[in-house]
């Protein structure tokens, strides 16, 4: 049987067809409507028992290649194709045997995607089967079970020609009780590709490796000299972890020659967890996190990859750019934040992995960009804006352009390779998948070398955060490339300054072409006001401090975090994010308030004030000014005016009373109003309202009692002058007889009844007249000496 009805294994032999249709002419000669009917039978014949119909697409035994080695064979190698095939029908298949065939060259990168496509459609052809001594026999393949091959080939059996990629396809043929013929059941397309010769001008090739996460420090620290970092969870640390994601890239990354593309966030989260730090525990109470060593040794290892290796530093918290420039440029103040990130970028990873970085390049996301994108990207001082191929698409060109690209105000688009950088994605945990990925990614890039003996530069921008399957086959595909022949590494620097195509593209694309699907997800205009609403809550609070960066710097990363590209298609954790940042610092500005108070009394015509300022804050606060201010100055005064302000410093934990002195110019109730205030004249806090009961003594009072008062003096005077002249009189009479035992008045005996000053001496009516027992008691009530009432009763 031919090739390639082998292959098809959907139709009977030409003499079956032959003899067949012979039969149905001869059957129907006698009548020429028979022959007018002639194609009306042939679906009948076609699907009889023993002429089954062709399969269509996938064949039912599902063949795997999860080994294909070496990746890019020179001369004299042997290949090696290992996997399994798997019968996925309901009937054993039996005589079955692998075997391996190579189909025409691929010279198109288009045309390596078509195959792609179709890697296990049955229906094409490939090409002759390789001898049999280079396949593998299965006496049955029974349902649902799955058996392992390996074919091993020398190079030279394969018959290559000239360089290029060539189809290698692994076939299973053979019978079942329905179909009892050989032919294709299975089938599974990868890629060859063939250069035993080092190219005379090489690509060179630039792959950025990401070291970027998600989202993990919240804005909250601890109230110790540390300031003990809050995590909102702990997933870094098994991101870092021995084979973790993270720890997976580096172990990885420090071997190949790669372009290190860093988000100083994660490098400041993991020195972060190497000393004390908390995370969410039971209830409301946080927990110490226990993954220190993780922490230090996964640090120690980024150092010792990224040493001798190009650094290049994202803007802190690897913020969106296509989104700040969508939504976020209309915000005033929003784009400053892009400024700060960029500026702390650099000496974040400088100081943790001991290198220099770049931070000449901005990457917004999968590389789309628009004429705002390219504004945003280059306002913070990037010059160099990563951009993809397929944004800046090319007409009329066979060949695929070099990556630097001028479009205007000396800024230069790296433009990245569309097919390589999204060569990784999807799931490449299955050996099979990440086999044909990398060997797709191969025969892509000698392609491209191909095409034309111009030097290009080449780059690779994968996605932000591969998972560690996506980093094991990005790492093998790496390995094949820089060990072979038509290409070689270089930095992203160097790509950046490479010398143009002349004939690329350099208008940027319009924001109409912006991709639809990035747009959906970018972050929305509120994510920018609640960050400036944020960032200007923080700016008042910050000048009252002692010690404004045990404040200002962990909410200002927290900022920076808000804005991150992670947060992409995530707006619940988004928004939930920033709120806790914006109600953290919400609960700090609280912390240094003023004490209510009641309503208080002033009996008078001036008092003291007190006003409590209280500072729960660990550090001291200052800056502040206290206005203490009267509703109603015609009746109270405040130092003389309106209101009076004093300036306020408190120790952290500590309180101060601040007194304002009043004066009362008439009685009632007057509403005073005390409020905080920074020096530059900006409202602190909440204010704190009472009233003050004004119970002022009018002239007539204060003149009987004045009266009152005299009186008393003038008795009290009365009764010593009479008793001076009393014992004036008794020493007198003594030293004339002092034998005699005549009464006379002296001091008054212990027990006997106060003296009383006679009535005469309040009215001044008689004088020396002694009291008589039938006088009166005074009608004055003894003073209150209980509280006064409800109301505060302030310092005169």
């Amino acid at each position: 049987m031919a090739e390639a009805a082998d292959f098809q294994g959907t139709s009977p032999s030409p003499a079956r067809r032959w003899l067949r249709r012979t039969g149905a002419l001869l059957a129907g000669a006698p009548l020429l409507a028979g022959l007018l009917q002639l194609p009306a039978p042939l679906p009948a014949v076609a699907a009889a028992p023993d002429a089954p119909q062709a399969p269509s697409g996938a064949g039912s035994v599902a063949v795997s290649v999860d080994s294909l080695t070496p990746g890019a064979p020179t001369e004299g190698d042997t290949v090696t194709v290992s996997g399994t095939v798997t019968n996925k029908g309901k009937q054993p298949v039996t005589d079955a045997h692998v075997g391996l065939r190579v189909g025409p060259l691929l010279d198109t990168r288009s045309g390596i995607d078509s195959v792609a496509r179709n890697s296990d459609d049955v229906r094409s052809t490939v090409g002759p089967e390789i001898d049999d001594k280079y396949s593998e026999k299965f006496s049955e393949l029974t349902p649902g079970v799955s058996q392992p091959f390996s074919l091993s080939v020398p190079v030279n059996e394969l018959d290559l020609g000239r360089d290029g990629v060539y189809q290698l396809a692994v076939s299973l043929a053979g019978e079942t009780s329905a179909q009892p013929w050989e032919q294709t059941l299975g089938v599974q397309r990868t890629f060859l590709p063939w250069k035993p010769e080092a190219a005379g001008t090489k690509t060179k090739t630039t792959f950025m490796w990401p070291l970027i996460s998600t989202v993990h420090m919240t804005a909250e620290t601890g109230s110790d000299e540390q300031q003990t970092p809050v995590f909102h969870d702990d997933e870094l640390a098994k991101e870092i972890s021995p084979g973790g994601r993270l720890d997976r890239m580096v172990a990885l990354g420090k071997e190949l020659d790669v372009t290190w593309v860093i988000d100083p966030d994660l490098l400041a989260s993991v020195e972060a967890m190497t000393d004390r730090y908390e995370i969410p525990g039971e209830g409301d109470e946080n927990s110490l996190g226990s993954h220190q060593a993780v922490a230090k040794r996964w640090l120690t290892e980024v150092q010792r990859a990224v040493a001798d290796k190009e650094v290049v530093a994202l803007p802190f918290g690897d913020p969106d750019l296509a989104s700040l420039a969508h939504n976020g440029t209309s915000v005033t103040g929003s784009l400053s934040h892009l400024k700060e990130a960029t500026d702390v970028a650099s000496g974040t990873v400088e100081s943790i992995l001991h290198v220099t970085p770049t931070t000449d390049f901005a990457w917004p996301v999968n590389g789309a960009v628009d004429p705002s994108v390219v504004r945003v990207a280059t306002s913070a001082g990037a010059d160099k804006v990563i951009a993809r191929s397929d944004t800046f698409e090319e007409t009329g060109l066979t060949y695929t352009t070099s990556a630097p690209r001028p479009i205007g105000g000396g800024t230069t688009a790296v433009v990245a390779d569309a097919r390589l950088s999204t060569a990784f994605q999807g799931d490449l945990t299955r050996a099979s998948t990440s086999t044909l990925t990398v060997q797709r990614f191969l025969a892509q890039s000698l392609t491209l070398g191909l095409q034309t003996d111009r030097q290009r530069s080449v780059v690779v921008a994968p996605q932000r955060a591969p998972s560690a399957s996506q980093a094991q086959t990005m790492a093998e595909a790496i390995r094949i490339l820089q060990d072979g022949t038509w290409s070689e590494s270089q930095s992203l620097t160097a790509a950046a300054g490479a010398k143009p195509d002349p004939a690329a593209t350099t208008k940027v694309p319009s924001a109409s072409s912006y991709p639809s699907s990035l747009r959906k997800r970018e972050l929305p205009k509120a994510t920018f006001e609640q960050i400036v609403r944020t960032q200007a809550k923080l700016d008042k609070f910050k000048v009252i401090l002692f010690d404004q960066s045990r404040v200002v710097t962990p909410f200002g990363r927290a900022l920076n975090r808000g804005m991150s590209v992670s947060w992409r298609g995530r707006p619940a954790d988004a928004a939930i994010y920033r709120s806790g940042v914006e109600s953290y610092l919400d609960g700090l500005i609280d912390r240094v308030r003023l004490i209510d108070k009641s309503e208080t009394k002033l009996s008078g015509r001036s008092a003291t004030i007190p006003v409590t300022v209280q500072n729960n804050l660990v550090q001291g606060v200052e800056h502040l000014v206290l206005r203490l201010t009267s509703t109603n100055p015609t009746r109270l005064e405040i130092g003389g005016a309106a209101y009076e302000e004093q300036p306020v410093t408190v120790s952290g934990g500590h309180s101060q009373s601040v007194k304002f002195t009043t004066s009362a110019n008439a009685n009632g109730r007057a509403t005073v109003v005390a409020q905080l205030y920074t020096q530059d004249g900006r409202k602190y806090g909440d204010p704190v309202t009472f009233d003050v009961k004004v119970t002022e003594i009018t002239a007539t009072v204060m003149l009987v009692i004045g009266g009152g008062v005299l009186l008393l003096v003038l008795a009290g005077f009365r009764m010593y002058t009479q008793r001076k002249r009393a014992a004036a009189r008794g020493t007198a009479e003594q030293g004339e007889d002092p034998e005699a035992g005549e009464d006379v008045e002296g001091p008054q005996k212990p027990g006997a009844p106060a003296e009383r000053l006679p009535r005469e001496s309040v009215t001044g009516a008689g004088e020396d007249e002694p009291e008589q027992p039938s006088d009166p008691a005074p009608d004055t009530a003894p003073e209150n000496a209980g509280p006064s009432g409800t109301g505060e009763r302030v310092d005169r």
